[in-house]
């Protein structure tokens, strides 16, 4: 057979198409909203085809017929289909779908022209998108936590603009609030060791509000910088009395090094944000304030009395007024308070004005990774978004990431020498490698509590996936050096017939899938499917490897039959331009090859 000339790349909804084609053939009077339940997807098991439509189940009911009848009239349209070799009804309503093998053969020259590009999407392009992710406070080094955020939310970024989203990589520097005022305390302790004061940590301890609170060394070379820029002009007795006409000028310091250090970690980890916003800097500019007032002129901002916690009465708990927004009107269980009882913002105050200024720079849809210790507050955020945007309906999607225990030996490794109390970011990344931490992390659904095995990380073995995957490409590499490294534009045009073996069109098949999977990933906010998915393929190219040690006729590369031989090689290259595709999406590099 010759291949089919014009594959779409998303084959599986370009047969969708065709189903509702048919369907509006079979049932002239069917009300179009009926078939936007019909899907098409691949069968469970195999055996039964290559792709299977629910249509005849979910529109029986307006068509007022059984579902077996309608099935069997889809499946004999189907079938008169070029691209169809067979269709048969099954179940209780399901139509399978065979391909013709000319119509498959054409994913592979398809992704030989487009390249990398193969699986590019078009969905949602005219609708920006803030993916917000990390946002660490900066008062420490980054940890295995915030490393699998960091990792969770680029890929996310990745994954929604290969499948066609305008998307914007944003970090919220969390650098107003008390913590970050105990970090300017922690900083200028170490300033104080920098220019030799007597003082003991213990003393400085019980002399500053709420006490030292971050005692990590990381702190000593921020001290040190103090002393180098200022000198001694920030010594006690040269400075005012009160902390609050001084501790700024070191806070910000502080934090402008933390962040420093955070970029440089958030580098070694190839995450690369396009913007960093600042909370003290939307504070000093109102924003917050205007976002209330925009919200109390909306008559959802009251001045109230909660009620008090279920469960235990806090011993501090106290019914006062507040000034509360009507979060309840927007699905949240109670309304939240806008200001503390000093008259400032509380950080639910400061939250709805960093959304309210993505909402003023034109973003139609916000994605943000949180903690899993976060979950809690999603609901009062959903309500403030609601509120904020009104009739512009701006979408709102939080991605959870749960704890990451980290095992050497089989036992937990408990702590950092840098931070003293757990593990770094650039630990994990100078014990295993960028790229294997990055894949392993996306290893898991974000939700699911991760197991980070140093030891089987570094493994080269099958129950690697970083080392599968990684392999596969390498063997593609492999494969296409020794070929000569043919151009793709002549593999292109190779005679696919010769690619009939199960084992071959196993990986043409795991190929069409992938336009899917970035539709399907990206939509469901759920970058590990992309390494799942990844496994997949590389298992596929893989047997097909093992096929051609066990059956001499079917290796890539025969001299005696130089046709198949072309076909072959162009199914390599293929293979190798979708595991890259992938990889970028994950943000890992393709390895050459494997030593």
């Amino acid at each position: 057979m010759e291949q089919h000339p014009d594959a779409p790349q998303d084959i599986f909804a370009a047969l969708r198409t065709e189903v509702l084609a048919c369907l509006r053939r079979i049932l002239p009077d069917l009300p179009e909203e009926a078939l936007a339940r019909v899907t098409m997807e691949p069968p469970r098991d195999p055996s039964h085809g290559d792709m299977s439509t629910n249509a005849a189940m979910v529109v029986a009911k307006p068509a007022r017929q059984p579902p077996a009848k309608i099935a069997a009239q889809l499946a004999e349209a189907l079938a008169q289909l070029p691209m169809v070799s067979g269709a048969a009804p099954a179940g209780p309503g399901f139509v399978n779908l065979r391909l013709a093998e000319d119509y498959l053969h054409g994913q592979v020259p398809l992704i030989l022209r487009v390249g990398e590009a193969y699986g590019d999407g078009q969905a949602g392009s005219d609708v920006p998108v803030n993916v917000e992710y990390v946002s660490a406070n900066p008062t420490g080094p980054m940890h295995v936590g915030h490393c699998r955020g960091a990792v969770v939310g680029d890929a996310l970024a990745n994954l929604l603009a290969k499948a066609g989203a305008r998307v914007t990589k944003e970090y919220y520097i969390n650098d107003a609030g008390a913590q970050v005022q105990a970090l300017g305390y922690a900083a200028y302790w170490r300033y104080l060791q920098a220019i030799g004061t007597t003082l003991t940590e213990e003393e400085y301890s019980a002399s500053i509000p709420g006490g030292l609170q971050y005692r990590g060394e990381y702190l000593i070379p921020v001290g040190e910088a103090l002393r180098d820029r200022h000198g001694e002009a920030l010594a006690p007795g040269k400075l005012p009395a009160d902390p609050a006409l001084w501790l700024d000028t070191v806070r910000e310091f502080a934090v402008a090094r933390m962040m420093e250090a955070i970029r440089e970690d958030l580098a070694a980890l190839g995450v690369a944000h396009d913007v960093f916003i600042s909370e003290a800097d939307l504070v000093r500019r109102g924003v917050a304030d205007r976002a209330i007032a925009d919200l109390s002129a909306k008559g959802l901002v009251y001045e109230g009395v909660l009620e008090p916690p279920k469960g235990k009465l806090p011993e501090d708990w106290e019914p006062r007024p507040q000034t509360l927004f009507a979060s309840t009107r927007f699905g949240d269980d109670v309304d939240r308070p806008l200001r503390k009882s000093d008259g400032s913002n509380t950080y639910f105050a400061n939250d709805i004005g960093n959304h309210a200024d993505k909402i003023a720079r034109g973003f139609g849809e916000l994605v943000q990774v949180w903690g899993a210790d976060h979950g809690g507050y999603v609901p009062r955020m959903k309500a403030a978004v609601a509120a904020l945007s009104g009739e512009k309906r701006v979408g709102f999607t939080v991605v959870l990431t749960q704890i990451v225990k980290v095992l050497k030996g089989g036992e937990p490794v408990r702590m950092s020498k840098r931070a003293g109390t757990y593990i770094t970011l650039r630990d994990l990344i100078d014990e295993v490698g960028r790229d294997a931490v990055r894949f392993t992390m996306l290893t898991r659904k974000s939700d699911a509590q991760m197991d980070f095995d140093l030891d089987k990380v570094v493994e080269q073995s099958r129950e690697n996936p970083v080392f599968y995957v990684q392999y596969a490409h390498a063997r593609c590499r492999s494969v296409l050096r020794q070929a000569g490294e043919p151009a793709q534009s002549d593999l292109a045009a190779a005679p696919l017939g010769h690619l009939k073996d199960e084992a071959e069109l196993a990986l043409i098949r795991r190929l069409s899938l992938w336009p899917r999977v970035v539709e399907g990933a990206a939509a469901a906010r759920e970058p590990h499917r992309i390494a799942f998915y990844l496994g997949d393929l590389a298992a596929d190219f893989h047997i097909l490897w093992n096929r051609g040690r066990d059956d001499a006729t079917l290796r890539f590369i025969r001299a005696e039959e130089p046709d198949a031989t072309r076909a072959r090689l162009a199914l390599v290259a293929a293979t190798a331009i979708v595991i890259r595709s992938g990889l970028a999406v994950m943000g890992v590099a393709p390895v050459e090859e494997m030593r």
